[in-house]
């Protein structure tokens, strides 16, 4: 799954590559999720549920998660979210992530470590972020997806993943948590076992929640530590 005080006014400023219908419909199913035309439901765990649709071109899924995380507001789990410098500092599994300007078009280069025998996959993607304010509700959308950046060239041994999207909407519980709806495609290529990929999904998104709550809470030592 993707990732500042600053990297969020980065998001902001990079040259938009998401329309305002983009971000409208991200965070519309925060209420509600849209569950036709072949949305299953999957797992459910940590206050979240999880729903899949098949791709029959990819023999991949398409994945919903809709739910809360308690204990972490909003506008803190936006930062945290958006902060790369932070996420390699808690994510172990990022090998490599940083922000570059390749030729005049800004993207981020994502590492993620796979287990062996498998080998790592990585990602060049642009986002934005918005802090929206829909009709008296405040709201934070964060939006990924693949960019072809030809100046990034491929590394030997590392599966570059082609296909990737993402958006992320974000409120308040009301409760000091964050209400969160997710909606969430890639495909990571290679020979990768159908039941290994479906394993990695059901476990990896309680487990990037636990890497979340503990991140939320220990961003402001962080920031003091690393100012």
């Amino acid at each position: 799954m993707t990732p500042d005080s600053s990297g969020g006014e980065r998001g902001r400023n990079m040259a938009l590559q998401f329309s305002d219908e983009e971000f409208q419909k991200a965070w519309t199913e925060l209420d509600q999720p849209m569950l036709d035309g072949g949305w299953e439901f999957f797992t459910e765990t940590m206050n979240v549920k999880i729903y899949r649709l098949y791709n029959k071109e990819t023999g991949l899924y398409e994945y919903k998660v809709f739910g809360s995380l308690d204990g972490c507001s909003p506008d803190l789990l936006a930062d945290v979210y958006m902060d790369l410098n932070y996420r390699r500092h808690w994510d172990s599994y990022a090998k490599e992530l940083h922000e570059k300007d390749y030729s005049g078009q800004k993207a981020i280069y994502w590492e993620v470590k796979y287990p062996l025998p498998l080998s790592n996959r990585d990602y060049v993607y642009v986002r934005e972020r918005r802090d929206l304010d829909a009709g008296g509700r405040k709201i934070w959308v964060v939006l990924a997806k693949s960019s072809c950046v030809s100046q990034c060239a491929e590394k030997r041994g590392v599966i570059r993943v082609k296909d990737y999207k993402q958006s992320l909407a974000m409120e308040s519980d009301g409760s000091g948590g964050t209400k969160v709806f997710m909606n969430y495609f890639d495909n990571p290529g290679g020979m990768i076992p159908t039941w290994l990929v479906n394993w990695a999904a059901k476990t990896g998104v309680p487990a990037f929640l636990t890497d979340m709550k503990k991140a939320c809470a220990n961003y402001a030592n962080y920031c003091t530590n690393n100012k």
